[in-house]
């Protein structure tokens, strides 16, 4: 065990302890306070009135200009025109009044005319008198107000003439004054519409005195009809003024550029916004204390209640914290150096590094968290020149980038292409940004845009290369097993796997075939298909110690078991699990790949053996023919040790079918069941019966039934499928 893998064990051993753990998450937090704590210190700005600004000043928040919004209300109900309304009644009123008059004086007529048969000279003297009679009674029958408002002309007329002519000069009258009053007429038409009613009664067909009368009732029933409604006005206004939207002053707006006048309207919004405010305030930090201990108290809960095995949990919250102070260090760096150069140089931040390594090194779950914890804090590091702001788009942008990562490392064979990875997120990220920029209708130039695109770019890549540049680091100091590890052991150019081809090829051979067994099986299960691939190659490394002992290795050469006490047969046989666990280690080989070596036939029997020694001494301990274990501790173990077993009793089957492969892998299974050795592992009976499936549909596949064909004299050979 190295330096880094001895301090991160003494680590482990001091994360037993509750207290340890809590001060790891209380130092992790105060590590991202510290960073992100420049970020959110209010701003105090030097600005004086009527002088130059000395820096372009952003407002830290959205606030309401109540002045602005005052001025704007006052605008629009200056701008709403007076309500006026019609009073339709008028005209009604003015048509009856006329009508009335009329009527009266036909009723006058009709009252005082005397009886044609008893005129006489004498009466016809007495009716000139009655002219003046008439018009006083037909003044009694109206109202004095009416009567002051009417020409004594107009009575006179009215009183000689005769009914019919009154009735022609009523209907005219009427339908002139109803026609002009039924249209608005405001204070200043009124002379207008008189005008216009007059226009009207030039065409009635009636004497002169008539017409001249009727014109001058009709001149006295045109008044205004149309008067300033106070109520409306103010109802239209107040509807107005509603309608105008509170004017604000946004977050992140520019409320004064850098040179520009300090003028009145500008301190005012300053004023509003809070930069001229003395006095300190704590609120900020609060809340970024707040929203730092909520995160990891939620990642407490998680590493608390949620891990079961001991050991697997102190490792992966050392490495959780690793990746998270790493990533969040290069953060602040990034936003450090964009702060500088006043670019928008945050966006080659390799925030998918985190996802990455997590992925690769621990699990799904806690990738996704991780980048999720990345994008929150992104968005206070990477919030510009606005203290307190946060910047929602690159938060956006580094969760969008981190989850995209994730998902192409879980595709298969892409673990084992970490930089393909990245070049496929480059990609991803640039449209990522475009379309982000698209949003915001930014307008930029070709080289801005090239500028984006080449740090989307950069941000892909450099994830991808640090990522392979870390993992060995992490691999070595944890001593876990990642999926690129396993792969560069699975390399057919392996020193050791090409002594296995050289030395032993039979060996090798019988490997490949139990290597494609367990890896379906442990797939089938929701074990690591690929650990069991890889262990499944170097599980017999052993036997090229002394290949020949074995059968495979044999091919027709005479068998040396046969002149051999079993003993010495049981001896070599039983040390190419101990010989290979040796190799394995002195290579530096993973632990887990070490412990498949050691841990594939546990302590079964070698019956065959054990049974030839009972033969000639009947004392023979069971015991002393027993592979010296441990017995499988992992499920990868126990599965490469039942296909072990079943490959090379099937290869040994003359006539395989698919009954006598099944017959014989329950067999196997049920063996290895009752003689315990999976007493010590936590695979289950339910995955025992998928283990059992799966390697009977691989072996029929293997081993399935060939057609011969007859000879054919054309090709001089047999052909078989």
């Amino acid at each position: 065990m190295n330096r880094i893998q001895k301090f991160f064990t003494q680590i482990k051993g001091l994360l037993v302890h509750r207290f340890f753990q809590v001060l790891l998450f209380i130092i992790l937090g105060l590590f991202a306070y510290g960073l992100m704590f420049s970020n959110v210190k209010p701003e105090r700005v030097q600005v004086e009135l009527f002088k130059p600004a000395e820096q372009t000043i952003r407002s830290t928040k959205t606030v309401e200009d109540t002045y602005k919004t005052e001025q704007e209300k006052e605008e629009i109900s200056k701008q709403v025109a007076d309500v006026y309304s019609l009073k339709k009644e008028y005209a009604k009123n003015k048509v009856d009044l006329i009508s009335s008059i009329f009527d009266s004086a036909i009723e006058v007529n009709k009252e005082t005319d005397p009886d044609e048969d008893h005129k006489d000279d004498e009466d016809k003297k007495e009716t000139v008198k009655t002219d003046a009679q008439k018009v006083s009674i037909l003044k009694e029958k109206l109202t004095d107000e009416v009567n002051k408002n009417i020409e004594e002309s107009v009575f006179l007329a009215l009183v000689q003439a005769d009914e019919d002519e009154l009735k022609i000069a009523k209907d005219s009258t009427i339908t002139a004054v109803n026609n002009v009053m039924s249209s608005r007429i405001a204070a200043s038409d009124v002379e207008n519409a008189k005008k216009k009613v007059v226009e009207e009664l030039g065409y009635m067909s009636i004497s002169g005195d008539m017409k001249k009368a009727s014109t001058s009732l009709a001149r006295t029933a045109i008044i205004q009809n149309v008067f300033f409604d106070k109520d409306k006005t103010e109802e239209q206004r107040s509807k107005a003024v509603e309608s105008v939207e509170p004017i604000r002053i946004l977050q992140g707006q520019i409320i004064v550029e850098e040179n520009q006048l300090v003028d009145r309207d500008v301190y005012r919004q300053l004023e509003l916004a809070g930069f001229l405010n003395t006095e300190s305030t704590i609120y900020p930090y609060i809340g970024l204390l707040l929203f730092i201990f909520l995160t990891f108290a939620a990642f407490y809960y998680y590493f608390y209640y949620s891990i079961s095995k001991k050991d697997n949990k102190y490792n992966q919250l050392l490495i959780f914290s690793l990746v998270f102070i790493l990533s969040m260090a290069t953060m602040k760096t990034v936003s450090i150096l964009a702060d500088l150069k006043n670019s928008n140089l945050e966006y080659i931040f390799p925030g998918a590094m985190a996802a990455m390594l997590i992925k690769i090194l621990l699990n799904d779950k806690l990738a996704v968290a991780m980048i999720i914890l990345l994008g929150s804090y992104g968005t206070i590091i990477f919030n510009g020149d606005t203290p307190g702001n946060l910047d929602f788009s690159m938060g956006l942008y580094i969760i969008f980038g981190g989850l995209t990562a994730i998902i192409i490392l879980s595709r298969p064979n892409f673990k084992s292409k970490v930089l393909v990875a990245g070049l496929l997120l480059s990609l991803i990220n640039m449209a990522f940004v475009f379309s982000l920029i698209f949003i915001m209708d930014s307008h930029y130039t070709r080289m801005e845009y090239l500028y984006y695109a080449s740090a989307a770019i950069g941000s892909g890549v450099g994830s991808a290369v640090l990522t392979m540049g870390l993992l060995p680091f992490f691999e070595a100091g944890f001593g876990i097993l990642s999926s690129i590890k396993l792969i560069e052991l699975a390399n057919p150019n392996h020193p050791l796997l090409r002594r296995i081809l050289i030395e032993a090829p039979g060996t090798y051979h019988h490997s490949v075939m139990v290597a494609n067994l367990a890896e379906s099986a442990c797939e089938a299960i929701g074990s690591n298909g690929l650990l069991a691939r890889v262990g499944s190659y170097y599980h017999d490394i052993g036997k090229t110690k002394r290949p020949h002992f074995f059968i495979e290795n044999q091919m027709s050469e005479e068998n040396p078991h046969d002149r051999l006490q079993p003993e010495t047969s049981r001896d070599v046989i039983i040390a190419h699990a101990v010989d290979g666990g040796e190799m394995l280690r002195s290579h530096k080989f993973p632990k887990e790949i070490v412990d498949i070596a050691e841990q594939h036939h546990g302590t079964t029997l070698l019956k065959f053996f054990y049974h030839k020694a009972k033969k000639q001494d009947e004392s023979t301990l069971e015991a002393a023919y027993r592979y010296p274990g441990p017995r499988a501790i992992m499920k990868e173990v126990a599965v490469i040790g039942i296909a072990d077993s079943v490959e090379a009793a099937v290869r040994s089957m003359k006539h395989p079918t698919p009954e006598k492969i099944e017959e014989l892998v329950s067999f196997i299974i049920q063996d290895r069941i009752s003689d315990g050795q999976f007493d010590e592992c936590d695979i289950t009976m339910r995955e025992l019966s998928i283990v059992k499936h799966s390697l009977c549909e691989s072996l029929n596949g293997i081993f399935h039934s060939r057609i011969e064909y007859p000879e054919s004299d054309k090709l001089g050979q047999k052909v078989k499928e």
